[in-house]
This record gives structure tokens, C-alpha cells and sequence, in this order.
């Protein structure tokens, strides 16, 4: 099977398990999705929703954020995964959005020049925040993606160009997203055996279905 018809049919499988595709992560604005995105990054979206509501009752705008010292926020976050680091780039970020006009806005440059954010994060709020078509990967949609034969899986770079090829650019925001609801439910990455999987077991080679079941 080519790989965009492949694309296509499990395309087609993703809109039938998932219609809707909310946001897994709370937010009310760019700016509290940028960073709840920030603080996901080695720690589970439940984690992080289970701090953000005590973060953003006090600092929900990088005006109220930069008010509040370093271990004023570690103390917050200190639950989330490297919580020191994410302080530190939380109060650094609130500071360099003020210094450039004091809001968020969709520009790439921009968004990828904030401490702490990186390409993948700032996909995120490209694509949820403000629509735009992205392709965020995450170690759920990249495992998928080498699994699936869609792309070779070397480095997330490359599976992003690779899944930009095959799937429709408008399709982009909601396959992302749906991918990873996929991943956490049908597709783990241990024990997961290939050939029962709603997807893998006619997505998958017979190589890698072999290669996995030894695992």
C-alpha cells in the first residue's frame, strides 16, 4: 500500500474514532495554552491541568506573571516534571512577551524565540491557539508514525515533513491531535501487540510486527 493511500485510510479510521478533537490541555487564551504547553513538555497533560488552576488565579497574563519571583512559581509547579528549569523560563517568557508588546501572536520567529519554547510547543499554539496548519510531534505522534510506515522515524524533523506529505494541509490540526488520542488509547509503546491494533495491524509491516512481538 502507498503511503497516501495508507495516510487516507488511517485518516479516514481517525475521523471515525475521533470526531471532535478538544484540547487536552486547560486554557482560556494563547498565552495560558502557551504555558500549559511549556510545562507538558516530560510530564502528563493530567499533571499539568491539575497545577495550571492555581498558576493562571494569579498570574493568567506574562504581566501577572512577571510580578511574581522564580520560587514563587517553582512552588506552584513543583510537581511538574523539571519544575526549577520551567520556573526560571516561565518568568524569562512573561518578560520577553512584554518587551514585545505584551501578547501573543502568530509568528514562528516569535513564538520560537520565548525561553523555554521550542518548535514543537510553538506548533501547538500556532495550530490550536490560532488555526494555523502545523504538525507538532510528539513522542506519540513520531512512534505512530514510524509504526504506521509513514515515515522512517529518524529524528522529529523528519517525520513532520513526512506526515506534512501525506496528509491534507487542512487536516493537519486535527490529525495531530488525533494521533496522540490514538497513541494513548489503542498504541502504547510497550507491550503493545501490533496485530490486534485497530491500525497497526494492517498499517504496520509484517517486519515490524515481527521486530515488536519479540520485544
Amino acid at each position: 500500500m502507498r503511503r497516501l493511500e495508507k495516510a487516507q485510510k488511517i485518516g479516514l479510521k481517525l475521523d471515525e474514532l475521533y470526531p471532535e478533537t478538544p484540547i487536552p490541555l486547560s486554557h482560556s487564551d494563547p498565552y495560558t495554552l502557551l504555558v500549559a504547553v511549556m510545562l507538558s513538555a516530560q510530564t502528563t497533560d493530567k499533571k499539568v491541568n491539575e497545577v495550571t488552576p492555581k498558576l493562571f488565579k494569579i498570574a493568567s497574563t506574562p504581566q501577572e506573571m512577571s510580578r511574581l519571583k522564580e520560587s514563587e512559581i517553582l512552588e506552584i509547579i513543583k510537581e511538574i516534571g523539571l519544575a526549577p528549569t520551567k520556573s526560571k523560563n516561565l518568568k524569562k517568557m512573561a518578560n520577553q512577551i512584554i518587551d514585545a508588546g505584551g501578547d501573543i501572536f502568530p509568528d514562528w520567529d516569535f513564538l520560537e524565540s520565548l525561553a523555554g519554547v521550542g518548535h514543537k510547543t510553538a506548533g501547538v499554539v500556532m495550530s490550536q491557539a490560532f488555526g494555523i496548519p502545523a504538525f507538532p510531534i510528539d513522542t506519540h505522534i513520531h512512534r505512530l508514525a514510524s509504526r504506521w510506515g509513514l515515515s522512517d522515524g529518524k529524528n522529529v524533523e523528519k517525520t513532520e515533513r513526512d506526515l506534512k506529505k501525506v496528509f491534507d494541509k487542512e487536516t493537519w490540526n486535527k490529525r495531530h491531535l488525533q494521533i496522540i488520542f490514538f497513541g494513548r488509547e489503542y498504541c502504547p509503546a510497550l507491550r503493545h501487540d501490533l496485530e490486534k491494533c485497530p491500525i497497526c495491524s494492517w498499517a504496520a509491516s509484517k517486519k515490524r510486527i515481527k521486530d515488536e512481538r519479540m520485544k
